[in-house]
């Protein structure tokens, strides 16, 4: 029987028509495991992840891998959206097997839920490189059979492994570890093409948001460069939606020209926050017409009217046609657009480097050359070419919008809502749009209704806070403070984050666990992005930010002791600790604004609208000045 039928997550309910005897994550599962003598197979994926609806068409939906499963294994199904927990600590465990990583995760595991064998994506047949799922499946249930014992000891083994991997030794505060950081994290620079690596390439915006705070401290021409190239070249690409903005999660090459479709809301809000900062730096209009374009977005696709900010866009509609929706031929531009749009607008996004490999005559938009360049080509003015394309691109998306689109995760994590609603009033204090103010609120208004319904913060409904949950939900409220001055917002942060540091923090060795779940026996303490920021890393500004505006010294004693806990380890970890630096630079820099409650509006909106990329805003009763305090040192007040 699959019992997925009911569960909330719409991932799990798109199986609940499959063949398999599915079981959400549950003791009952493992029971019958162990009473039944078989091994447990365990699928994470999710719904925004185009790999997992190929191996579902392939195989869960296969009549005879089904026969297989059922006969042979206990099957479990997770959302990795809804459980990052579980999935986390098997994505380790595959990893360290050599299984790689990422979704599709398949996992075998005994009865007590460890692990002992697992990779990615299984074709139906032998191909990829990889063993067939039928053959895989057959291969495994027989060897479970004969050598059980074998197979417990080799889990015992691997799970031992992982505990050992996650003793964590503290170091001092060392600032030392910035210039590290910084070196370690340019060694994977790609100058030429923008961001880091070779392929697949993502945007890492923790790293990115560490350096644009090092060249604004610092103004490295050379570090500025990179960055604007960086950014350049990420939004005239494919992983950029060309028409409606946003962006796609990742590059599967070199040039940000093809990407994996699917948008995220976590990817998409901190490319808002890196092209907003980089608009303040740089003061180049680009930027900010690409975190107006994101901001479009996240409004029209990913916004509930009633307060919340969904999940994610998927890939595709269909799994046959990876990224239909996004992409065209120049057929298709010349059933829309009239003949000169369609001549200024193919030279200016079809390219043939942007073919799809299942379809070559569709193509993934991006700009290849300036609409300077293109006016050139055409014996035109940039502005007659700038109005022929605007005008084009509105055809194009009234037409796009009549295609069916992909899927949208409207689930609401309040891990999610925190990071979003925190980056639009952060945003909101540059580009001084109402709509991001009021959006931001009405998230965190739903999620505190949420919270004072059930008495406790959830994840999503039904799951237990994580880490993730609470110390962006609480950056959330810091964030709504600072821009309202309205002091219910830092109480309620102080509230949570007293039950945070109550139920995660480690009060032996410092630093906050992942969950209160210990899965394996394993209790995960993490500093790496993934690829949003770590929230251990986010912790650190957090507490010093509550440290200041609440004036108590606990709080600062916490982010000391975070700092000590993973400034080891961050020190070996480059790019993928790129948070944990961007929040030591702030540790060491932070401007402390103080707003007294009698200075002028006018004033108070200045010290709102100053970018600095460390900062925290707090309010006293009387005055009427604004102080600026770096480091504990304060310069002569703004008063009138």
């Amino acid at each position: 029987m699959n019992r997925l039928i009911n569960e909330k997550s719409p991932y799990l309910r798109k199986a609940a028509h499959q063949k398999i005897n599915w079981y959400p994550w549950c003791e009952e599962a493992f029971e019958r495991a162990k009473a039944e003598n078989k091994p447990v197979f365990l699928s994470s994926g999710a719904e925004w992840c185009h790999w997992c609806h190929v191996m579902a068409k392939e195989s869960f939906e296969d009549p005879e891998v089904a026969e297989i499963l059922n006969n042979n294994f206990i099957c479990i199904k997770i959302d990795r959206d809804e459980r990052p927990d579980i999935d986390r600590r098997y994505q380790m465990a595959v990893a360290a097997m050599g299984g790689g990583g990422g979704w599709p995760l398949c996992v075998f595991l005994t009865h007590d839920k460890t692990p002992f064998y697992g990779g990615t994506y299984f074709p139906v047949k032998e191909g990829f490189g990889r063993p067939g799922f039928k053959t895989l499946l057959n291969a495994i249930a027989e060897l479970y059979k004969v050598k059980k014992d074998e197979i417990i000891k080799a889990g015992k083994e691997i799970a031992q492994a992982l505990k050992q991997d996650a003793v964590i030794v503290k170091s001092d505060i060392n600032p030392d570890l910035l210039d590290t950081g910084f070196k370690m994290i340019m060694d994977d620079a790609d100058y030429e093409n923008g961001g880091f690596g070779y392929a697949p390439k993502f945007p890492m915006s923790s790293a990115i948001d560490f350096l644009l705070g090092r060249y604004y401290l610092k103004k490295d021409e050379r570090l500025g460069d990179f960055l604007k190239n960086t950014l350049y070249k990420m939004a005239r690409g494919g992983i950029y939606d060309q028409l409606a903005g946003g962006f796609h999660r990742y590059s599967t090459d070199p040039y940000w020209i093809i990407p994996h479709f699917e948008k995220m809301l976590d990817d998409n809000i901190w490319l808002l926050k890196n092209y907003t900062d980089a608009y303040n730096i740089f003061n180049d209009v680009f930027f900010k017409d690409i975190s107006i374009g994101i901001i479009n977005f996240i409004r029209d696709e990913l916004y509930d009217e009633n307060g919340g900010f969904y999940a994610n866009q998927g890939a595709d509609v269909d799994v046959d046609d990876e990224g239909g929706y996004f992409t065209w031929s120049k057929e298709e531009f010349s059933n829309v657009i009239d003949k000169e749009e369609l001549n200024v607008l193919s030279a200016y996004f079809l390219h043939d480097m942007g073919s799809l490999h299942h379809n070559p005559e569709k193509k993934v938009l991006f700009i290849k050359e300036s609409k300077e360049e293109i006016a050139k080509k055409f014996g035109m003015t940039a502005g007659y070419v700038d109005e022929l394309i605007e005008r084009g691109k509105k055809k194009l998306v009234s037409e796009r919008n009549k295609r069916q689109k992909p899927y949208v995760d409207t689930t609401i994590y309040t891990s999610l809502n925190g990071m979003a609603a925190s980056i639009f009033l952060k945003v909101y204090q540059t580009f001084k749009l109402e709509i991001l103010k009021e959006c931001a609120l009405k998230a965190i208004e739903r999620i505190l209704h949420d919270c004072e319904e059930t008495g406790v913060l959830s994840h999503s409904s039904g799951i237990d806070a994580m880490l993730d949950d609470y110390i962006n939900f609480i950056d959330a409220l810091i964030s709504a403070y600072e821009v309202t001055g309205n002091k219910r917002y830092i109480i309620k942060a102080e509230d949570i984050i007293k039950d945070c540091i109550d139920r995660l923090w480690d009060k032996d060795g410092g630093g906050f666990f992942d969950s209160e779940n210990d899965i394996m026996g394993i209790r995960i303490k993490g500093i790496d992005d993934s690829p949003h920021p770590s929230a251990n890393a986010l912790a650190i500004v957090v507490l010093s930010k509550l440290s200041k505006i609440l004036n108590n010294t606990s709080y600062n004693n916490y982010a000391e002791g975070l700092i000590k806990t993973f400034i080891a380890r961050a020190s070996s970890m480059g790019i993928h600790a790129g948070y944990f630096y961007s929040c030591l630079n702030a540790y060491f820099n932070m401007n402390e604004i103080t707003i007294q409650n009698l200075a002028p509006d006018n004033l108070k909106e200045r010290a709102l609208s100053f970018f600095y990329p460390y900062k925290t805003i707090r309010y006293e009763n009387e005055g009427e000045k604004i102080i600026f305090c770096i480091n504990g040192v304060c310069h002569e007040p703004f008063q009138v």
